[in-house]
C-alpha cells in the first residue's frame, strides 16, 4: 500500500486525507444500514402507527427522491468543477451532516404520517447531496493503487461495528447513538469548511492538489470511461443485480423471528462476533481480490457467494420441512456467516468502483449514477417484489427460492458473457493473424 510509503516519507498531510475519508465513509455507511435501512422502518410502523406495506412506499419515495437528488447533485458539481474543488466539498458535506443530525435528533418525536413524510424528503435530500459529495473525496485523498485497500476497511469498520455493538433496531436506540457519534464529526467539517483555522487550512491546501494525481481511475487508463459507454454500463447493472439479490434476501430473512434472532440480533455475543469477523474477512478478501484481478472475477465470486448462501438457507428450510426432528438446533450460524462475507465483497467492490470509473471531471455525475441506480433503486425495485410475495403469501421457502435463482442466472449469465467475450477476442486475434 502506498499509505505505508506516506507513513514512513511523514507525508502526514495525505495521511490524514486516508483517515478522513475512512472515518467519513465509515460514519455514512453504518448511518444508512442502521438508522435510514432499520431505524425508519421502526419509526414509520411502531411510533406513527403505519402498515410496513407504507412505510415501505415511503421508502421507496426516498429511493426514488433520492437518486433524482443524487444525479442532479453530481452534474452540476462537475459542470461548476466542484468536484475538484475540495473545499465547496468540504462545505456541502457540511451541510449535509447538519441536516441529518437535526433529522436524527428529531425523528424518535415524530407521531404523524404528515411528520414523516416530511422527514423522508428532507433526509432524501440530505442523501442525495452526500452521495457524489462523499465518493468524490476518493479521487482527493485515495490513490488509485490504494483504493481497494482503504475500502475493505471502510466495509469491515462499518459492518463490524454494526454487528458486533449490541442495539435494539429501535430509532431510539439508534438516535442516540447517532447523535452522540455525529457530534465530533460536525466539529471536524465545520473546522474544515471554515477555512479560519490556518494550521488546518495549510493541510486542506495540499490535499486540494491531488486530485491531479489521484483523479484518474483504474478503468479510466487510457481512455476515459463514458457515461453512455459499455464500460460503465455494464458494471452498473452487476451492480444493480447485486444490490438487487442482496435486498430481496435480507428483507425476508429481517421478517422471519426464527432466522434473525438466531444471527444478527443473537442474545449471544459469540455469534454477533463471528458474523462480523466473518464481515471483516470477507471485505479483506474483496480488496485483494479487487486490486489484484479484474472486474470481471470480483463480479463473479460475489455472484458466486450469493449463489451458495442461499443454496445454503433453502437446503436447510427443505430439510427442516422433510425432516422437523434436525431442525430443533436451530438454522445453522454458517448461513449468517456466508452472507457477511458475500456482502462485504459486493460493498468493498461498491465503494472502490465508482470513483475508479471516473476522473476528476466526471466523478460527481458517475458515482451519483453508480449509487442512485444500482443502490437506491435497485433496493426500491426490490422492496416492492417483496411488498408483493408477501401480499401474495408466498413461503419463506418460496421467496428465498426466487432469490437463489436470481443469484444463480447473474452468476451463470456472467460466466458465459465472460467466456463468450473471451472466444470473441480469440477469433479476432486468428483473423487479424
Amino acid at each position: 500500500m502506498r499509505f505505508v510509503e506516506f507513513l514512513r516519507a511523514r507525508q502526514w498531510s495525505t495521511v490524514f486525507g486516508y483517515l478522513l475519508f475512512v472515518a467519513l465513509m465509515v460514519a455514512g455507511y453504518y448511518y444508512n444500514i442502521t438508522f435510514v435501512q432499520l431505524g425508519l422502518i421502526d419509526l414509520g410502523v411502531r411510533l406513527v402507527g403505519m402498515t410496513e406495506t407504507a412505510v415501505s412506499a415511503w421508502m421507496a419515495g426516498l429511493a426514488l427522491c433520492t437518486l433524482v437528488v443524487a444525479v442532479a447533485t453530481g452534474v452540476t458539481m462537475d459542470r461548476r468543477g466542484w468536484s475538484t474543488d475540495l473545499r465547496t466539498k468540504f462545505r456541502l458535506l457540511f451541510g449535509v451532516v447538519v441536516v441529518q443530525f437535526v433529522l436524527t435528533l428529531v425523528a424518535p418525536s415524530i407521531r404523524s404520517v404528515p411528520g414523516f413524510g416530511a422527514w423522508v424528503v428532507a433526509a432524501s435530500v440530505g442523501l442525495g447531496v452526500g452521495f457524489p459529495v462523499s465518493f468524490s473525496l476518493a479521487i482527493d485523498l485515495i490513490p488509485v493503487a490504494d483504493r481497494g485497500h482503504v475500502a475493505a476497511a471502510i466495509t469491515a469498520i462499518a459492518y463490524f461495528a454494526a454487528n458486533a455493538y449490541p442495539l435494539s433496531w429501535s430509532v431510539d436506540v439508534f438516535s442516540r447513538l447517532l447523535v452522540a457519534a455525529m457530534l465530533p464529526g460536525l466539529l471536524v467539517l465545520g473546522v474544515l469548511a471554515s477555512g479560519r483555522v490556518a494550521a488546518v487550512e495549510a493541510v486542506v491546501s495540499e490535499l486540494a492538489d491531488q486530485h491531479r494525481a489521484f483523479g484518474t481511475g483504474r478503468f479510466c487508463r487510457p481512455t476515459p470511461v463514458r457515461l453512455r459507454s459499455f464500460a460503465f454500463a455494464v458494471p452498473l447493472v452487476l451492480m444493480f443485480g447485486v444490490f438487487f439479490v442482496d435486498s430481496l434476501g435480507f428483507l425476508r430473512i429481517i421478517d422471519t423471528p426464527a432466522l434473525l434472532l438466531s444471527s444478527w440480533q443473537s442474545p449471544a455475543l459469540s455469534t454477533r462476533l463471528l458474523i462480523a469477523a466473518a464481515h471483516v474477512v470477507g471485505a479483506a478478501m474483496a480488496g485483494v481480490l479487487y486490486v489484484n484481478f479484474d472486474l470481471e472475477r470480483v463480479f463473479l465470486w460475489t455472484f458466486a457467494l450469493f449463489a451458495l448462501t442461499h443454496v445454503l438457507y433453502t437446503s436447510d428450510l427443505r430439510l427442516a420441512s422433510t425432516f422437523p426432528t434436525l431442525a430443533t438446533a436451530g438454522p445453522s450460524p454458517l448461513n449468517p456467516m456466508f452472507y457477511a462475507v458475500a456482502v462485504s465483497f459486493y460493498t468493498t467492490l461498491n465503494f472502490a468502483l465508482w470513483p475508479d470509473l471516473s476522473t476528476a471531471a466526471s466523478v460527481g455525475t458517475h458515482s451519483a449514477v453508480g449509487i442512485g441506480v444500482a443502490g437506491w433503486l435497485a433496493t426500491f425495485l426490490s422492496t416492492a417484489l417483496s411488498l408483493y410475495f408477501a401480499a401474495a403469501d408466498l413461503t419463506l421457502l418460496s421467496h428465498l427460492n426466487v432469490v437463489q435463482a436470481l443469484s444463480l442466472l447473474l452468476l451463470f449469465g456472467l460466466a458465459v458473457g465472460v467466456y463468450a467475450r473471451r472466444v470473441l477476442g480469440l477469433v479476432r486475434e486468428g483473423a487479424a493473424a
